[in-house]
């Protein structure tokens, strides 16, 4: 497997681009509702798009991104864009690490000083990680797939193929979002490779068996199930348009920064702990990092086909399939839906379940100390006498 160091490095051209796009927008009329009821605030937005036009900068920005060793590799005929830090410890356990959607690889970078220098806040450097934090196929660097069909399995073959290439031939898998569902997806195809999985949320695709021949629903099942129909009737519009009709959504937002700022900080806004106030939780420089990313590397198009190919291979389980590699939960209060633990024990051995105090979808950006003793906790047992 060849492997290249990366170095992000976007042209003063684009950035200038930008800069005259967002100046040079067309702005749509407010309607007479309260804020974020109907989507993006007006107001919010028009600051955050004169910020990011005449305040934000890129390059400092670039700075702190580029303080992650950045690697680039050709896996089974795909270039994959990733991250790969070394634990400061006496036997560093690896560790693949997948976001999601609106997120990036970016959305890792507090939670990996904590990862892999536990001692740096006062942990056990023994509990220190070796990660490996790939972007999606399609997201920020990683090249979108030349061919249809890659949903979380094919992405789990290909972050399997990445780690043994990285010299790693047993580690653990974590992830929120879609990086949930990679997660799981590596756990089930590769359990002889794969320890355990931790997750911060369910792959909303993810069903177990449910028949006569099965134990009945408990109520709080029941109760999750009917929250989760609601939830998509009311929040659920990207997500049917993502899966749907990607490329009628992604000619607007590949065009406009401030659609493209619109589409991605609501969600920022609505899935977070923030109490409403977004800057309550992200700086708009943390906001415009990510958002930048999807700017400038043209990836919100490729990034919403994984919901397509989802879709098509969601992630069904037979009554007698189990998912062997041990799991451990964490439940964030402000996450977009919780799962009981039954519902999860009907396919998974769950070892470790976790309600936490604070946070929400992005946990690793909101509680990233939070989110990596859940981890290590998780590991802990997991990694002795693994080489």
């Amino acid at each position: 497997m060849r492997i290249d160091a990366f170095h992000i490095a976007i042209p003063d051209a684009d950035i200038d681009d930008l800069r005259r796009r967002i100046r040079a927008t067309r702005w749509a009329p407010a309607t007479p509702s309260p804020a974020w009821q109907q989507g993006a605030d007006n107001a919010w937005l028009r600051e955050l798009a004169a910020y990011w036009a005449d305040g934000f900068d890129w390059r400092a920005a670039e700075r702190k991104l580029n303080a992650q060793p950045q690697f680039l590799a050709h896996v089974e005929g795909q270039r994959v864009h990733f991250v790969h830090r070394r634990g400061e410890g006496p036997a560093p356990y690896p560790l693949v690490v997948t976001h999601g959607w609106p997120g990036s690889f970016f959305e890792f970078h507090a939670l990996l000083e904590h990862l892999c220098n536990p001692a740096a806040f006062g942990g056990d450097p023994a509990d220190a990680f070796d990660v490996v934090a790939p972007s999606l196929p399609g997201f920020a660097f990683s090249a979108a797939p030349a061919q249809p069909g890659c949903s979380a399995f094919q992405v789990a073959d290909l972050w399997a193929s990445l780690m043994q290439g990285l010299g790693y031939e047993r580690f653990g898998a974590q992830g929120g979002d879609l990086g949930a569902g990679v997660s799981t997806a590596l756990a089930a195809r590769h359990p002889q490779r794969v320890d355990g999985i931790h997750l911060n949320f369910l792959p909303g695709s993810y069903a177990p068996a449910i028949g006569a021949d099965r134990q009945p629903l408990t109520p709080a099942e029941e109760t999750y199930l009917r929250s989760k129909t609601e939830w998509a009737t009311l929040e659920g519009a990207y997500a049917n348009l993502h899966s749907t009709k990607p490329l009628t959504l992604a000619a607007s937002l590949n065009d406009s920064p401030v659609g493209l700022a619109a589409w991605i900080g609501e969600k920022f806004r609505a899935w977070s702990d923030c109490g409403g106030e977004i800057e309550q939780v992200f700086s708009k420089d943390d906001l415009l990092t990510d958002i930048s990313l999807y700017w400038y590397t043209q990836c919100i198009g490729p990034s919403m086909q994984m919901y397509w190919e989802n879709r098509l291979q969601p992630m069904r389980f037979d009554a007698d399939q189990r998912v062997v590699p041990p799991v451990g939960f964490a439940s964030f209060p402000k996450e977009i839906n919780h799962p009981p633990r039954r519902w999860l024990e009907r396919t998974f051995d769950v070892r470790q379940w976790s309600e936490l105090p604070g946070g929400g979808h992005f946990a690793a950006m909101e509680q990233p100390a939070l989110l990596a003793h859940e981890i290590r906790t998780f590991f802990r047992p997991l990694r002795r006498g693994v080489e």
